[in-house]
């Protein structure tokens, strides 16, 4: 019988395999896999009474040497576990002599080196970190860590400081909530458990980050890809958003301070909408301060959704590594992370070992981050107070005034659109300035393939299936809630001048309107005008809106429309307000006199724009009426504003100028409004005017309708 040996497997245990052998494992590795053998009794799993456990893992650590010629099938009784014990005992004692001062490779000391210049790492956080990196870059290191149980943070640190030689007390700091590691976002730990192992105790800060930071000249922002960005370019100015200027008079002052001085804990929080343009807005500050801009991201290069925890952890690391880099983070869907009424913190961090993301652990991110950080949320509400008090500066981004809405889109769409194609886009108060620009993109690059008709066309069905994807109403051609394009105050008949109205407005910007009159005279329509010459949004309320079958109800609606138009910066209509401002005295129920409590009060308390309209003037409560500042009656058309309004429409449709008998039979009708001009227009889309005569009989019969005639119509 051959002389026994441990230097090679037994035939029946040589299996096919792709393991490195020892020559090929990096040393310090090695190193670290024999003291997990032999210092954390790993042995135990691996040297069993009649084989060897993993023989890949005896080949990678030197133990046997399956390229040697095998034993013949009769020497199976070769194999002694106590030899290959005592063998394993003697390849650790060298180990240790002679690999105790082995390094990483250099690209991964490098780059940690380069990062612990940035974090300020200490040379105990170095070698943590080259253990966490390597161990999910050498699968039989990863394999073998991931049979040490670490049940606990105690276990974990007890675990990594007989791997690393480094004392117990030093490995509890460095990985302690209030240790650069954790507080950079480099290292978190895992989830405890009976069953949790040391292999996924360590979580890097991404997927991919062992693999780079592995890599040869790998810099800051490749370390962080997929987890943070830098931002793209604005493609709007300061000047687009001229709406907050009162803020940004404030604002981009504050930031340029904070940025030349190195300022620490400061933080920005804006919200509004969907599509206000909160995100351009963060590139243009960046821009105007001629600073970087990073974005820390929602999503991976995968396009999967990156949680809360790990975003967090994201800006952590950012803030970490570009503290000296004058620049600007801006952090977006931050009701993920401040939101209290879905109790994020406790949901997303439950694991008692990893207190670094708790309350606290925010709190302090918002009162030490040395990069100035920009949170953008689509709404405030629900954010827990505690968090609100500690940023700079809480201000909403409102919806851009039309007349602004419409420059941009001009300014995007030049050469692409017709006038009339882009004050329709200028009415869609939920369109972002980026949808514009993208749609403009797309019909610039086929514009040599289509006529201005065609691109015009084109530029409103990319724009309009965008919106409906969004969760938006598409673009609309025929709004009958759009001012007429020959709107013109002076075909209104009222007992004010409404244009001087309009400029006294201008100024003080705060009124409470009641106007009065029977349909179609052109309340509504003032009101849309008016809030163009405000240059403010329009907000528009119908009693229908408002009413509810509930009780209470009503009430809740009343407020949250003044409370939404306060927010937004808007001149407020309610229309119909008849519906629910009855006079209490004729109250049968006690929800009639609340509702009109509501209203009063909220009228009281508003210090923009109110306009209540309505057809019933009797039957108000006085109380209401007292406290409007201007109550206004709008009537039917005097001859000459009907005359008037004639030729306007007889030019917008091309007719023959109307002559001296047309006009005087229009004269005659003594019930006529602007209404029942856009009544008739609207029949010219299936039924064409060709003429001022046909367009007269028409609006005959709309006002004998109105006083119950029959009129045929005789088309002269």
């Amino acid at each position: 019988m051959r002389k026994k040996s441990v230097y090679r497997l037994p035939k029946f245990l040589v299996r096919q395999n792709n393991a490195k052998p020892a020559s090929e494992i990096e040393p310090i590795a090695r190193l670290w896999m024999l003291r997990i053998l032999m210092k954390l009794d790993g042995h135990k799993n691996f040297i069993h009474e009649r084989c060897i456990g993993d023989d890949e893992l005896a080949q990678a650590i030197g133990l046997i040497d399956v390229n040697q010629e095998s034993c013949d099938s009769s020497e199976e009784d070769e194999y002694d576990a106590k030899e290959m014990l005592t063998r394993l005992k003697a390849l650790h004692r060298k180990a240790e002599k002679q690999l105790s001062d082995a390094t990483p490779p250099d690209d991964l000391r490098q780059n940690i080196e380069h990062l612990a210049a940035l974090a300020g790492l200490s040379e105990v956080d170095c070698r943590i970190l080259e253990f966490a990196v390597m161990h999910k870059t050498e699968a039989m290191l990863y394999e073998l860590t991931s049979q040490v149980k670490t049940p606990s943070f105690v276990k974990l640190c007890h675990a990594v400081s007989i791997i690393l030689d480094i004392p117990e007390k030093e490995v509890r700091v460095a990985l302690g909530t209030q240790g650069i590691l954790t507080c950079s976002g480099l290292i978190s730990i895992g989830r405890s458990g009976v069953c949790s192992d040391l292999s996924d105790r360590l979580e890097l800060l991404s997927n991919t980050f062992a693999d780079r930071i592995a890599s040869p000249e790998a810099d800051i922002v490749s370390l962080l890809r997929g987890m943070v960005s830098t931002a793209a370019p604005a493609e709007l100015g300061l000047e687009d958003f001229a709406h907050i200027q009162k803020t940004l008079d404030v604002l981009v002052p504050y930031l340029r301070q904070a940025v030349a001085t190195g300022k620490t804990g400061v933080n920005i929080f804006i919200h509004g909408k969907p599509g206000t343009g909160k995100t351009q807005l963060a590139r243009v500050l960046a821009a105007t301060l001629e600073r970087e801009l990073f974005e820390v991201a929602s999503e991976d290069e995968d396009g999967d959704e990156i949680g809360g925890r790990k975003r967090l952890r994201a800006l952590r690391a950012a803030q970490s590594f570009f503290g000296k880099r004058q620049a600007l983070v801006v952090f977006d869907e931050a009701e993920e992370i401040f939101g209290r009424e879905h109790e994020f913190l406790g949901f997303i961090f439950p694991n008692k070992d990893d207190k670094s993301h708790g309350k606290a652990a925010l709190n302090r991110v918002l009162e030490e981050n040395p990069v100035p950080t920009l949170w953008i949320s689509n709404f405030v509400r629900g954010v827990d107070p505690a968090y609100i008090r500690r940023f700079d500066l809480v201000f909403e981004l409102p919806i851009a005034p039309k007349s602004q809405r419409q420059r941009m889109i001009e300014e995007a769409c030049s050469g692409l659109a017709e006038a009339s194609s882009i004050a329709r886009l200028a009415e869609c108060e939920s369109l972002a300035p980026a949808v514009v620009s993208r749609a403009a993109a797309v019909v610039r690059a086929i514009g040599d393939q289509l006529d201005s008709q065609a691109k015009t066309k084109a530029i409103e069905h990319l724009i309009g299936n965008t919106l409906e994807a969004q969760g938006h109403a598409g673009l609309r051609r025929n709004d009958s809630t759009r001012l007429p394009e020959i709107y013109d105050p002076a075909f209104i008949h009222a007992d004010v001048d409404l244009a001087e109205l309009a400029e006294g407005l201008k100024s003080s910007r705060s009124a409470r309107l009641c106007l009065y009159g029977p349909p179609g005279t052109g309340k509504t329509a003032y009101g849309r005008w008016l809030a163009e010459q405000l240059d403010m949004p329009l907000l528009v309320k119908r009693g229908s809106d408002l009413l509810s079958m509930w009780v209470g109800e009503c009430e809740k609606n009343i407020a949250k429309a003044f409370r939404q138009a306060e927010r937004e910066g808007a001149l407020l209509l309610i229309d119909e307000v008849d519906s629910f401002l009855q006079d209490r005295r004729d109250a049968q129920r006690s929800w009639e006199v609340t509702q009109v409590n509501e209203i009063l009060t909220q009228m009281e308390a508003f210090p923009g724009v109110f306009i209540a309209s309505t057809n019933l003037m009797s039957g108000l409560d006085q109380a209401s009426l007292r406290r409007f500042d201007l109550k206004t009656k709008f009537d039917f058309l005097r001859p000459e504003q009907s005359v008037g309004l004639l030729r306007r429409h007889c030019e917008q449709l091309t007719l023959d100028v109307p002559d001296k008998e047309v006009e005087i039979a229009l004269q005659r009708l003594r019930n006529l409004t602007p209404g029942d001009f856009a009544a008739v227009l609207r029949q010219n889309r299936f039924r064409p005017i060709k003429t001022a005569w046909q367009l007269v009989d028409m609006l005959q019969a709309e006002c004998g309708l109105k006083e119950g005639k029959s009129v045929s119509i005789g088309f002269h």
